[in-house]
């Protein structure tokens, strides 16, 4: 029987550890969607990559306490690569859609870029916010669904220059782009295994030439895909399959 899960933050949990109580939104969709009562078996992670067995003691509309029976294994283990995505914002589903697929591919973090030629212009801090909590949701859900117990971290939007200022200590940054770089064998395979991966993928109209030189300054590596033109949410989808394939844990 597939785990009905929850979400809740190691704040939720009592002192001793053996209760935990879920938010509204969480304790709504228990007992009005799935129509859980109490004494029902539930899954709880703590988006930390812990999850724990528990049994609802009590609940109604709004809110659900759960006693907690035993911590157990996730049911997917969590990659061993460290992988960041930054990709340049993209309409409305196209990103939503990148949200939840580096959510199942095991992605850490995932950066939304303000590019030259990104689709999307922000143009408050507040809608800033809004779309970072909006997104910060579907990963949640997506965890939800593919069995993660550690949440992938939608960070705000950011400007691209500041974002190279923001890399510090990271085995191994490439800049995905239609041209101008190189193959992925000949900088993959020539490298040892890297733990943590910084990866760009651009917008539809790709990067400029000062964003391709500014991340050559910045000590960027530059990798073409080749074969034919992707999307730019298909190429974000397709550059976290194959780091996670030649680092991680997809085979």
């Amino acid at each position: 029987m597939t785990r009905r899960r929850f979400y809740a933050p190691r704040l939720a949990f009592g002192a001793d550890g053996q209760t935990v109580t879920l938010s509204a939104e969480e304790a709504t969709h228990a007992r009005q969607v799935l129509r859980l009562s109490n004494g029902d078996e539930v899954f709880v992670f703590d988006g930390e990559g812990r999850e724990y067995r528990c049994v609802i003691g009590d609940i109604d509309s709004h809110s659900a306490t759960l006693n907690v029976s035993e911590e157990i294994q996730a049911s997917k283990s969590e990659s061993p690569l460290d992988l960041t995505l930054a990709v340049a914002l993209l309409k409305g589903e196209k990103f939503d859609l990148v949200v939840q697929k580096a959510t199942e591919l095991g992605v850490t973090s995932l950066v939304p870029l303000l590019t030259a030629r990104a689709d999307v212009r922000i143009r408050e801090p507040e809608d800033a916010r809004r779309k970072a909590h909006r997104w910060q949701r579907i990963a949640l859900e997506a965890a939800k669904q593919c069995g993660r117990a550690r949440l992938m971290q939608v960070k705000p939007p950011v400007e691209l220059d500041d974002f190279f200022g923001s890399i510090a200590d990271v085995e191994l940054h490439v800049m995905f782009t239609e041209r101008d770089g190189g193959s992925t064998e000949a900088v993959f395979e020539t490298q040892s295994e890297f733990k943590r991966v910084v990866a760009m993928v651009g917008s539809e109209g790709g990067w400029t030439d000062h964003e391709i030189e500014a991340a050559r300054k910045n000590g960027w590596k530059l990798v073409t895909l080749g074969g034919p033109t992707l999307r730019a949410e298909t190429a974000a989808i397709a550059v976290a399959t194959l780091l996670q394939h030649r680092f991680g844990d997809l085979v």
